[in-house]
């Protein structure tokens, strides 16, 4: 078989791959040797900015099937009929830790999906939580801050995570969940995910329900202790990764079924929390799970940087007949995420292959870094114009909707909405087990543990309020492993 030649960038074959071109054998170097600055050159800029959250992570391509009618609630072409497919993307992360750190820490794990459809390209980027810390995108920089390293030290600091939470009791659903074992989970195929935010659909009467979406792994949940996922950062801080890929070449396809649950508008109105609150779940004795169809996992891409680390996902990537809501959080997303791939990957970060439709995309953009004219070559790119046959198609109209209020202002995320105690109470009495509260007591004290510094009191303090308020065996259990002595005054503050 004949063998390829070795090329620069421009095609030019080249031999003097190894040897640097010097004066004499033992140099100097030449600056003309210009095949030793391209491939420096092209070295030194191999990375690109890594993600600030979600910076560590793996994904697969597979295919979603639709095996449940649910055309009633949404006229998304996808889910048309039963039987509809299409190819997908997935991208599993941790949250807090760098592009280098453990993927068994104990941290919320992404779960980014990408769908492929004749529609465009839709993107559901949840977690495998099914709420979050905060309400408000406006408090998104501080909160990842405290997960973070401090600015002094640059060293990850117990004290600055428990005062943020101590200070914003809506975060205390989601620490429960994140220091019981489903914080450290057994790789990612062991997990569920959520698309945590509401969402919208609308269908071809036009009429509108809210929606969460549910991926319930078919592998079963699996999750490690904190001192098996303590060693195995110590031993394999690659598991999860090594554990996704191997499965899928061995060809032990990882699965998830999707259901969803449904609010109608009126529904809504009566609900005991605000239906749009991240913070809360929607019980499913009143909202039951509706299945919607499978995702199979079947390829590792053959190339981790361009199509895994190039992969951009955005909640603001919808298709006909899927929208958002007015949850806070997910506004805010819907800004942040595309700006942070026009910062990372460029504004034409759409064009790469894993982020690419595959069906059309006909628009007037152009230009900017790494620009590839071979879609629209010399079109236009104004509109409207008399030489394309581009024509906005009035079927895909935005939905039409009158605004509760016309009152502008900052409203208080928590006004006639600060019950952040109920669900948690329920999540520990009612879907935890015995060993699960032990290990969830386990992990909050080891972590609480690490608090130091002047404060170390009163954040202690003020976080135990939260927890007694959640419970009082939680409360009690956490404070005398702490050796914290209870007088009546913490109690009454937990009333």
């Amino acid at each position: 078989m004949d063998s390829k030649k070795l090329t620069l960038s421009n095609g030019a074959p080249y031999f003097e791959h190894q040897d640097s071109q010097t004066v004499g054998p033992r140099g100097p170097v030449l600056l003309q040797d210009f095949i030793l600055q391209e491939n420096l050159a092209h070295f030194v800029r191999e990375r690109i900015p890594e993600r600030i959250v979600h910076a560590k992570g793996t994904g697969a391509y597979g295919t979603f099937t639709v095996t449940h009618d649910i055309s009633k609630y949404t006229k998304a072409k996808l889910f048309s009929k039963v039987g509809n497919s299409c190819r997908m993307f997935a991208r599993f992360s941790t949250v807090g830790g760098e592009k280098g750190s453990a993927d068994t820490a104990r941290d919320p794990r992404g779960f980014a999906l990408k769908f492929y459809t004749e529609d465009g390209n839709w993107d559901l980027v949840g977690n495998n939580t099914p709420v979050f810390f905060i309400k408000d995108a406006k408090k998104f920089p501080d909160f990842i801050h405290t997960q973070k390293r401090v600015p002094k030290t640059n060293l990850k600091s117990a004290t600055m995570m428990w005062d943020f939470w101590s200070h914003n009791p809506e975060s205390l659903h989601q620490v429960l969940i994140l220091m019981s074992d489903r914080g450290t989970p057994y790789g990612y195929r062991h997990m569920h995910g959520f698309g945590s935010h509401t969402f919208s659909m609308i269908n071809d009467q036009n009429e509108r329900v809210w929606v969460k979406f549910h991926f319930k792994t078919k592998q079963g949940i699996k999750n490690f202790t904190d001192a098996e996922a303590v060693k195995m950062a110590g031993e394999n801080p690659d598991f999860a990764q090594e554990d996704l890929c191997n499965a899928i070449e061995n060809g032990d396809f990882p699965k998830w079924t999707m259901y969803i649950q449904v609010m109608t508008e009126e529904q809504a109105k009566d609900f005991r929390w605000n239906p749009f609150d991240i913070t809360k779940v929607w019980f499913q004795s009143d909202f039951p799970l509706i299945e919607v169809g499978e995702m199979e996992l079947n390829e590792v891409p053959v190339n981790y940087f361009s199509h895994v680390e190039q992969s951009a996902f955005s909640p603001s990537s919808l298709i006909n007949g899927i929208s958002f809501s007015p949850d806070k959080m997910l506004q805010g997303r819907l800004f942040s995420y595309p700006d942070a791939h026009r910062y990372r990957v460029g504004v034409n970060a759409h064009q790469l292959e894993v982020n690419r439709c595959p069906f059309a995309v006909n628009n007037y953009q152009r230009d900017g870094f790494m620009a590839d004219s071979s879609a629209y070559q010399d079109k236009p790119n104004y509109y409207p114009n008399s030489f394309d046959d581009i024509k906005p198609d009035p079927s895909y109209k935005n939905y039409e909707y009158e605004l509760d209020s016309a009152h502008v202002a900052n409203y208080n995320r928590n006004e006639n909405d600060d019950d952040h105690y109920t669900q948690p109470g329920l999540l520990y009495t009612k879907a935890m087990n015995v060993e699960d509260r032990e290990h969830l007591i386990s992990n909050i004290v080891g972590s609480m543990k690490g608090i130091s510094g002047p404060k170390k009191d009163e954040i202690i303090n003020r976080q135990l309020c939260h927890f007694f308020r959640t419970n009082i065996e939680l409360g009690m259990k956490v404070a005398s492993q702490l050796n914290i002595n209870i007088d009546a005054n913490m109690m009454n503050h937990s009333k």
